[in-house]
């Protein structure tokens, strides 16, 4: 009888160190895991953006409208006629 509770309480004192042990070490092993996939896909990101797309910021224009004579400058405003009612 001695022998089985001396196989318990060691077996308890086993689990309780493997939880204080877990409680340490699982958030740092999580901590690594996490930051190396944060820089793969900052890495993944840096390459789609720049290398992907050279002609990135310039900017081209196909069509210039040809200006209007005769037409009212847009300093002189818009005019309506109305007739006062009284």
């Amino acid at each position: 009888m001695e022998e089985f509770i001396g196989f318990v309480l060691t077996v308890l004192l086993v689990w309780y160190i493997i939880k204080a042990l877990a409680r340490i070490f699982l958030p740092m092993l999580f901590q690594n895991v996490v930051n190396k996939a944060q820089q793969q896909q900052q890495q993944q990101n840096y390459r789609q953006n720049y290398n992907a797309n050279p002609n990135q910021g310039k900017v081209k224009v196909d069509y210039v409208p040809q200006s209007k004579k005769g037409s009212v400058p847009d300093s002189e405003g818009e005019f309506i006629d109305y007739e006062e009612i009284k």
